[in-house]
């Protein structure tokens, strides 16, 4: 509607749903808050710069305040302020003069311009944040954009990939494509790249079935990086839990251009058979502690939006390590996070969702403790769109009781970090690792088996965008993060990695060759274990962070992918041996196995369904299994096939400094060699009865075997 027509007042409206609603003649307004005594509505011209009209919101339902706007239209710019005690001490901080952005604001116009004004004390006040600000925050702030989302999903399919067939590979929308000389360069870095052919050909040539995103939702560069020159390239910041990050819009490109960039490419990764998955954050917000900004949620309900400290509401409880952390004891916050997971799900068809700390999803008890049957995570599983998607925990916080790898209700799939650690240091030659190594190739059916639980809950992965890129974790003793401006004393000190020989990279052909060894030995590890697997985006060639384990603000080469590097000599053949790899375990049940295996059922006389040998063939006894310096292991997995015969496969594993001459304990079966870290062009062969296997040091081999009954 033209700014120079606005009516008087609002019309009540309703209190549902939240957020800014466009019905075709008007728009409706509804935002939630226990404490405020009034919200106003603020309408702002179409630069974002000037307040051209204010609201008192009419009505109050149910604590929803909400008003409509006759004749207002998509595109119309708006915030909120809210009025109400501005009481740290008992957990409030209304302040009129802070611009709000709408929690359900679904576009935004603008972006945080960083000075003291968000805040809602005096920053340099002697009484710091019991201090009041009466500037006006918004020019500072961005703005929210009413919106009328329409895009045609007919025809569109959801790929409904099996857990049990997933592979999962983790990149960033900017830096999976920033350096891909393919895509046209205003297209590069955006979500428009992401529906690339050369993008779609590369994902399909690997035969990841999923493609994980790093956090889309709108995010804030915190002020300490822009002020050293750097910015939050990850994007575990989130601003908006609606809104699509603006900065991942191709260049020139309108925001709603860029929204329909992201469904076109899921829609086009879809028709490849590839799901999408979104990385999110909803356990803490971009307002930091109580001595943060003023933006939202705080401005809104201070009290009702965070948890704050019982003996003292002025400080909040930090149990996410970023200053603040979401309060799932109450229901409008609930609503508001399953309202964010729904949207995405039905605007944008997305498959699934990895939460960032999800640990603190399941605190929603008066104590803070975790607890399975939280509110949230009920919601999510019995809700009919959310509970048939991929949901995937990050089980840990920095809480009380922190760490619940394994105790994540049903349904969920959890990130396994027991996997990596143990699987690194088997590789570099730790020893006594036998039994632990062993439980996690197999499923890790000590911490998922249970309520009916499957070996896919495991999310098994080397490397993660936390962290040692595959190629760093042969390469590096030591972290070089300088370029992070933190005098290199941030990122994780002990990476269970090693260089070989040398650190960083050489030229020395032994070193290269042994690091080469262990990387594919990783490899063949991760897909041949049980489990669902993640793999980094470019580890599959090689990628290089340079030493740097912690490349959170590195906008750069140092995170962007390396396309030339893929294309090069030694970039082809590793990433034709991960796709040998993924092709193995799409082949084979067994290596996908939807059930944990015990050795307890008998697929034939005397053959398990798994079982356990050292290098001679003979079974692993108690005082072989607790033997410091065993560090060769023959885990056979073993099967029925429909037509009554036996398909075995057996995974070889040598992390010795020597070569070892494997022999394969019987039945006796026709045998093929399907791949080994040594040889990795090497052809698949058929092995003679009774063949010895030589397997390098630091080498991994598959044996599959078949016959009759």
């Amino acid at each position: 509607m033209p700014l120079n027509r606005l009516p008087d007042r609002l019309e009540s409206g309703s209190p549902y749903p939240l957020g800014a609603t466009f019905d075709g003649l008007g728009v409706n307004f509804a935002v939630f808050s226990a404490h405020a005594d009034a919200i106003e509505l603020c309408l702002f011209d179409p630069s974002g710069k000037r307040e051209v009209a204010r609201y008192p919101l009419p009505e109050v339902t149910d604590e929803v305040f909400h008003g409509y706007l006759p004749e207002a239209r998509p595109g119309l710019l708006y915030g909120y302020r809210a009025t109400g005690p501005y009481a740290p001490e008992q957990g409030h901080r209304f302040n009129p003069n802070k611009l709000l952005l709408d929690p359900y604001a679904r576009r935004l116009h603008g972006q945080v311009r960083w000075t003291d004004a968000l805040h809602g004390y005096r920053v340099r006040s002697r009484k710091a944040d019991l201090s009041f600000d009466t500037r006006d925050s918004a020019p500072a702030m961005p703005k929210g954009v009413v919106t009328a989302d329409v895009f045609d999903w007919s025809g569109d399919v959801r790929p409904n990939t099996p857990w049990s067939k997933t592979v999962i590979y983790e990149a960033h929308v900017r830096g999976l494509t920033r350096l891909m000389e393919e895509v046209p360069p205003e297209e590069r870095g955006t979500f428009a790249a992401l529906a690339h052919p050369r993008v779609i050909e590369h994902l399909k040539r690997l035969g990841v079935t999923a493609l994980e995103l790093m956090p889309i939702h709108a995010f804030v560069k915190d002020r300490f990086l822009v002020e050293k020159g750097l910015t939050n390239y990850w994007g575990y910041n989130t601003l908006s839990f609606f809104a699509p990050e603006p900065l991942y819009g191709a260049r020139g490109q309108s925001v709603e251009a860029s929204h329909d960039d992201l469904r076109i490419a899921i829609r086009r990764l879809h028709a490849a058979g590839i799901e999408v998955i979104l990385d999110v954050v909803y356990n803490h917000t971009c307002e930091g502690s109580e001595l943060g900004q003023t933006m939202s949620l705080r401005g809104l309900d201070n009290a009702s939006y965070y948890r704050l400290q019982a003996d003292n509401p002025r400080y909040c409880v930090n149990d996410t390590g970023t200053g603040n952390t979401l309060n799932f004891g109450k229901a409008r916050v609930v609503q508001l996070v399953a309202d964010s997971l729904r949207y995405w799900a039905e605007s944008f068809r997305v498959d699934g969702f990895r939460f960032d700390l999800g640990a603190t999803l399941g605190r929603d008890g008066p104590d803070g403790g975790f607890d399975p049957g939280a509110s949230l995570f009920d919601v999510v599983r019995q809700d009919p769109v959310l509970g048939r998607l991929k949901l995937i925990s990050e089980p840990w916080d920095i809480g009380p009781g922190g760490y619940q790898l394994g105790n994540h209700p049903p349904g969920f799939a959890e990130w396994n970090d027991k996997y990596r650690d143990s699987v690194r240091r088997f590789w570099k030659g730790d020893g006594g690792l036998r039994p632990e190594f062993a439980a996690r190739i197999a499923g890790s059916g000590d911490l998922f088996d249970r309520r009916a639980r499957r070996p896919w809950a495991s999310v098994n992965f080397l490397a993660s965008h936390d962290g040692y890129t595959l190629h760093d974790l042969v390469s590096y003793e030591q972290r070089h993060n300088e370029a992070n401006g933190e005098d290199n004393r941030d990122g994780h000190s002990d990476n269970m990695s090693c260089n070989w020989g040398a650190e960083g990279e050489t030229d020395d052909p032994n070193i290269n060759a042994i690091r080469g060894r262990v990387r594919r030995s990783m490899l063949v590890t991760l897909l041949c274990s049980l489990g669902t697997p993640m793999l980094l985006a470019g580890d599959e060639f090689g990628r290089s962070q340079n030493g740097n384990n912690n490349a959170y603000a590195q906008d750069n080469e140092i995170s962007w992918i390396d396309w030339a590097q893929a294309r090069s000599k030694a970039g082809e053949e590793l990433t034709d041996f991960v796709a040998r790899l993924i092709a193995l375990r799409d082949r084979y049940e067994l290596i996908r196995s939807g059930r944990f295996l015990y050795g307890q059922e008998q697929v034939a006389d005397g053959l398990p369904d798994i079982e356990w040998f050292d290098e001679a063939g003979n079974r692993l006894s108690p005082e072989d299994w607790q033997n410091p310096e065993g560090r060769a292991l023959v885990m056979r997995r073993a099967r029925k096939t429909a037509d009554g015969g036996i398909e075995t496969v057996d995974l070889l594993v040598n992390g010795s400094h020597v070569p070892l001459t494997f022999t394969l304990a019987g039945p006796a079966l026709q045998r093929r060699l399907v791949v080994d870290s040594a040889d990795p062009a090497g052809e698949e062969r058929d092995l003679a009865e009774g063949e010895a296997i030589e397997v390098a040091d630091r080498g991994a081999v598959v044996v599959v075997g078949w016959g009759g009954a």
